[in-house]
């Protein structure tokens, strides 16, 4: 029989599981060691456990799989909260392992270094922010206790939580099996498909919108399949941007409600019957709309449970939802779809002159960039910097647009390199690179060369859009582009339209080290995008407020009524 360890490592690789990612303490000591010396996983180490968590949730988002973080107890586990809350929130299927003291040490009657308020307080905060938890201390349970944790971190798409407590890493256990998929009932999912159907077919300007969970589950092309056969318009989320991106044909552009093109808001709240597929009804998608939902007219599919106007069919997985309509509207000739008319094209022909940068021009350099190489993958950092990605074709990008934590591009970017063997473009602002920007001092081990794109205007540009009064928005200038040798790659400062295309166009030639652009940016001057959504916002809020002043409290949520 296998050790706890390696049935542990192979549970993992059987449920779709490719790479570990981790920071080593003495709680897990014995479990890595179990990793390195079994060679069932690759494991790769980062510096501190934000990074581990963005590395893992962003393997997770691009393989439509597990990604997997490996932290020691109390002390790596806590650093780790804010990344599994972030992909809790943006429902990514990481599973955390984390170490645990043994029997013997929760008997001792000592405190334990590394312990909070007691030595179930790990467990406590992670139960918040999983789906479903497994204490391995019984190795006659061990494994279907992680066999039914993994099956629900692939069903439901979330982090769940495994604790791993260091005197049962080498514990001899039957292997960890892979439990069966649970499907939709038949009735209910032919009732449900039937239903959805008819609302479209009664409809004269449907148009289906969709978000992250169709690239949790692997749908796109099924997806893209659909919305030819129904001939229905696509639009993604500003959350889903970069999905369907091998499918221009269908989809007409992101909304973005009063910030975004006009032709795409019209189409969505204009539309007589909506079809969400994997939406997250949050205020970053949504709260910027003209006009909130009329639930009579919308289908919601997210979270195994399809909304069908006001009828609710819980236990619907998406994929069977997607398959269901497919089957209903086979043979259906494929309509040809088009963008409309008054869509606007993505920025495109930079002119390389002396002129300062201003952050549309990196998108607009980017776009040139593309059309000359093909595109990169794409992470990026919460910001200015992923508002310029609006700019940017659609194409692959992981970002945190609804939790909205920093930190994320670098590390998440890295992710993207070791895990996938991609070379991803990085867009991260200097705030953001102050958190988990050094994590590119690891590039140099995993033979990893991202390319990363660092908006330096000196200051929380973000924050300044919204409350440009305050001081505290001003950071010092560091350099970034001086100290990238010292981490083992290339860094170079431009402060023109010239020197950005020169430096894209040399960092797409070198490879073997990152490439680190820093791109120097007036204070005050945001992308135009940013610019549109933070006075669409401010607008919304000031109707919100004109009408009840005690609905601003809750305005995040006014289109859930």
């Amino acid at each position: 029989m296998p050790i706890l360890a390696t049935a542990l490592l192979q549970g993992l690789k059987d449920h779709g599981a490719r790479e570990l990612f981790g920071i080593p303490g003495d709680f897990v000591l014995a479990f890595f060691k179990a990793i390195e010396e079994s060679g069932i996983l690759p494991c790769f180490t980062l510096s501190h456990e934000p990074a581990v968590g963005f590395a893992a949730d962003a393997t997770a988002r691009y393989r439509s799989g597990l990604g997997v973080a490996v932290v020691t107890f109390g002390a790596g586990a806590f650093n780790l909260v804010n990344a599994i809350a972030g992909a809790y929130a943006e429902r990514s299927p990481v599973v955390v392992i984390a170490g645990a003291p043994g029997a013997s040490e929760r008997a001792s009657g000592l405190f334990l270094h590394h312990q909070a308020r007691s030595i179930d307080t790990q467990l406590a905060v992670f139960k918040e922010i999983t789906c479903d938890q497994a204490i391995l201390t019984d190795p006659a349970t061990a494994p279907q206790e992680i066999a039914r944790v993994l099956r629900s971190a692939r069903e439901h798409s979330l982090p769940v939580y495994i604790e791993l407590p260091r005197d049962m890493v080498a514990v001899s256990v039957e292997p960890v099996p892979v439990l069966p998929r649970r499907g939709a009932d038949p009735d209910a999912l032919g009732e449900c498909a039937d239903e959805i159907i008819a609302k479209l077919a009664a409809a004269s300007s449907p148009v289906l919108v969709v978000d992250v969970e169709i690239r949790r589950y692997g749908i796109e092309a099924d997806v893209a399949t659909l919305a030819r056969r129904l001939g229905v318009p696509v639009v993604t989320t500003f959350m889903g941007r970069g999905l369907l991106g091998g499918a221009p044909d269908v989809v007409r552009g992101t909304y973005l409600g009063s910030a975004g093109d006009p032709a795409i808001a019209h189409l969505v709240e204009e539309a007589d019957a909506l079809l969400l597929l994997g939406v997250i009804v949050c205020d970053t998608n949504f709260a910027i709309s003209e006009k909130s939902f009329d639930w009579r007219h919308t289908v919601l599919a997210i979270g195994r449970t399809v909304r069908v106007g006001h009828h609710v069919y819980p236990d619907i997985p998406i994929e069977d939802l997607v398959a269901a309509l497919l089957a209903r509207t086979e043979g259906q000739v494929p309509s040809t779809l088009r963008p409309p008319e008054s869509a606007a094209a993505y920025p495109r022909g930079l002119v390389a002159d002396g002129q300062p940068i201003e952050p549309s021009d990196i998108a607009t350099a980017i776009n040139d960039l593309f059309d000359r190489h093909g595109p990169l993958a794409m992470t990026s950092d919460i910001g200015d910097c992923l508002f310029t990605a609006m700019e940017i074709e659609n194409t692959a990008l992981a970002a945190p647009g609804y939790y909205a934590g920093m930190g994320f591009g670098v590390p998440a970017g890295i992710g993207v390199a070791v895990g996938l063997g991609d070379r991803p473009l990085i867009l991260v602002g200097d705030g953001a690179f102050q958190m988990t920007g050094w994590e590119l001092g690891n590039c140099r081990r995993y033979g990893a060369d991202p390319i990363v794109v660092l908006f330096n205007n000196r200051s929380w540009e973000m924050l300044r859009a919204f409350q440009p009064e305050s001081l505290f928005n001003d950071l010092d200038d560091w350099n970034f582009a001086a100290i990238a040798p010292m981490l083992g790659g290339h860094g170079e400062r431009v402060t023109t339209r010239r020197e950005l295309v020169e430096a894209l166009e040399a960092a797409i030639a070198r490879r073997g080290r990152f490439s680190l652009i820093e791109v120097m940016l007036p204070r005050g001057r945001t992308s135009d995008t940013l610019a549109r959504f933070v006075s669409a916002f401010k607008s919304a809020r000031a109707r919100a407020l004109s009408h009840d002043p005690e609905k601003l409290a809750d305005f995040s949520d006014k289109i859930m009524r």
